[in-house]
């Protein structure tokens, strides 16, 4: 398999990535995560992640030439998370990127997180379809997207306007006493649970919603309506049924997930749509996207699991991509952007 060598930097919230591509190849995926060092605040701390990020960075960048079987003068360019994401723990990996540029004398690329999540279906799946929707469901983004070129095509067609899907988890197990991250114990207390136990709101979803908030997401009104639940219970000294509550909150955010992203492939007029984002792992949102894309006649393209969650390897491919078609590399001067927008894939 040809295509560029790439070294790919993600340092976007608590994961340090380092992945190595040779193009569709997939050669390395090293990952450092700092979730254990967050656990105890319930959520990530940008100060505790930047820290993580520093001391992890260079070993990681180790792991991966060695699994790689490559030296670092053999690379092509070097590709990093410019943005969105924690402004510090961009900046770290930034920088790192920046110092291998300079003393490697590759060329930088400072490409986009979101797009990145997209791009690293190609290691999978092979080059996307054009058009083509994408559903990006992560802690910190909950984005619809129409692809039309991965290098410099991408339409945001709706977004989360208060929590991100990821957050609500982490959220409402908090509030039913289970650990962080949310995403995984809410999952599997779930498998045990009635998803029609309890009616939880659908946001976004009235017709008055949906004239101006089509393609969006809204998932602070289903987190205060299982917290209100869950209080109401307490105060009249029933049992929290744990499970049921997990599997309807879960079955409200999935529905509309779900419903919203099989939407945005009729208003596109294209069958293929990409699930991305480190929420795409989750079982209730895989089933039940394929069940409703299958129903429509979409085809649905899913990393594996290990290439949902923030890596290197996604902005590595993604790299390659841009060199591929040819696109002028960043410069040094580029800073991070904690609110870069999806459309801007290059910096």
């Amino acid at each position: 398999m040809s295509g560029p060598l790439i070294l790919g930097i993600e340092s976007s919230c608590d994961e340090t990535g380092i992945g190595i591509v040779r193009g569709h190849e997939l050669l390395a995926n090293e990952v450092a995560s700092s979730v254990e060092e967050h656990v105890r605040f319930g959520g990530v701390v940008p100060e505790v992640a930047s820290r993580a990020h520093l001391q992890a960075l260079v070993p990681t960048l180790r792991r991966a030439c060695e699994k790689a079987d490559i030296d670092l003068f053999e690379v092509d360019a070097i590709a990093v998370t410019a943005g969105p994401g924690l402004m510090g723990a961009l900046v770290v990996g930034l920088t790192a990127a920046k110092a291998l540029a300079v003393a490697l004398d590759k060329p930088l690329y400072g490409l986009n997180h979101l797009v990145g999540h997209v791009a690293v279906d190609l290691l999978d799946h092979g080059p996307l379809p054009q058009p083509c929707a994408a559903l990006l469901v992560s802690g910190g983004h909950t984005s619809l997207l129409g692809v039309n070129d991965i290098t410099g095509d991408i339409v945001e067609l709706g977004a989360t306007i208060d929590d991100a899907a990821g957050e609500a988890y982490d959220k409402v197990a908090r509030l039913l006493g289970l650990p962080y991250p949310g995403g995984p114990v809410i999952d599997r207390a779930a498998a045990d649970g009635d998803p029609h136990a309890i009616a939880f709101p659908r946001g976004l979803t009235a017709q008055k919603d949906l004239a101006r908030h089509r393609f969006d997401y809204s998932f602070s009104g289903l987190k205060t309506a299982v917290s209100r639940w869950v209080e109401t219970r307490r105060r009249d000294g029933l049992d929290v049924p744990v499970a049921d509550v997990a599997a309807s909150f879960q079955e409200a955010v999935c529905d509309v997930l779900t419903a919203k992203a099989v939407d945005a492939c009729e208003h596109l007029g294209t069958t293929d749509i990409l699930l991305g984002g480190g929420v795409a792992a989750n079982s209730r949102l895989r089933a039940l996207l394929e069940e409703r894309t299958a129903a429509a006649g979409i085809t649905l393209r899913r990393p594996r699991p290990a290439l949902c969650t923030d890596n290197g390897a996604m902005m590595a491919v993604l790299g390659a991509e841009v060199v591929t078609a040819g696109l002028r590399p960043s410069s040094l001067d580029i800073g991070a952007n904690s609110g870069l927008p999806v459309s801007t894939v290059l910096v």
